[in-house]
């Protein structure tokens, strides 16, 4: 069964006999997808590979930049623009119109960053930023030691300052806004809660509230990762056995299982298709709400 945990508020986001499509398979370890209305394509990160992808309807997925730095997390700037998480080279950059790659984060008091994981942009020009220390391995080409002594949630402001919000959080991956970009959530894979903080004016967060807690799993393997909202707020997240809907409050709606393990989401196609990474393919559902 598709949808294996359900409420009647699931069925308002998307249809009983709304089916999954595999869209893209072959890959070692697909996350941060990013999708592009201007170019009606969705760019991810296949992070083993080294390799960040291009996928339309009419060519599928090919490759827009390899090495990549180990990307991860994707996201497009209010100005339109590809940001990414590099688990390798420590840091976020920005692809530019003339196909050059410009570095915006790299260090934190002097000190390099963990690994950067996923990014959401603000219509302010802000980018919001988790750094935990995930892509510290040598698979993914760091061995040098970790030299921050937290995991931090950081803020980027369109004049280029770095300013850390968050650094009690164990493990921070996930982070999306609320619709009218009052709320920002950021889930903590480490202990398995979602966070909701209250965003002030100039930006930064007030004092978070938890709304979510949820227990590993042996029968269905995954955390919580990758995190979106749709234009009602309902909040979509992978973690155990697949993608969780909750309420803005944190309580569940539902469970959409998925045969691989989900890592992160996206929507596109003008808000109404959910594009999700899991391991080594790409999917696809229609919704009923959109993002």
């Amino acid at each position: 069964m598709l949808f294996d945990i359900g409420t009647p508020g699931l069925w308002r986001l998307f249809d009983e006999s709304a089916g999954l499509e595999q869209v893209a398979t072959g890959f070692q370890f697909l996350e941060g997808p990013a999708w592009d209305g201007n170019e009606s394509c969705l760019y991810f990160s296949d992070i083993p590979a080294n390799t960040l992808y291009r996928w339309t309807e009419k060519e599928g997925a090919m490759i827009f930049r390899h090495p990549s730095g180990m990307s991860n997390g994707n996201a497009l700037d209010a100005a339109g623009r590809l940001v990414t998480c590099e688990h390798a080279t420590r840091r976020v950059s920005r692809a530019e119109p003339d196909g050059s790659v410009v570095a915006l984060a790299t260090r934190y008091a002097g000190k390099t960053l963990n690994s950067p994981n996923d990014i959401v942009a603000r219509s302010d020009g802000s980018l919001y930023f988790t750094d935990p220390p995930y892509g510290r391995t040598a698979r993914h080409g760091i061995e040098e030691p970790q030299e921050l002594d937290f995991q931090g949630v950081y803020r980027l402001t369109p004049e280029g300052d770095l300013v850390l919000l968050l650094d009690d959080f164990n493990k921070p991956n996930g982070l999306a806004f609320s619709p009218d970009e009052k709320t920002l959530y950021i889930d903590d894979t480490g202990r398995m809660q979602i966070w909701a903080y209250d965003v002030r004016p100039d930006g930064n967060l007030a004092v978070g509230r938890k709304i979510c807690q949820m227990e590993r799993s042996q029968a269905f393997p995954g955390g919580f990762d990758g995190m979106k909202v749709d234009r009602e707020g309902h909040i979509y997240i992978t973690g155990p056995g697949g993608l969780w809907f909750l309420r803005p409050d944190g309580s569940i709606l539902g469970r959409l299982r998925t045969p691989e393990v989900a890592a992160n989401l996206a929507w596109g196609d003008g808000g109404k298709t959910l594009y999700i990474t899991a391991t080594s393919s790409l999917y696809r559902i229609r919704g009923l709400v959109g993002g």
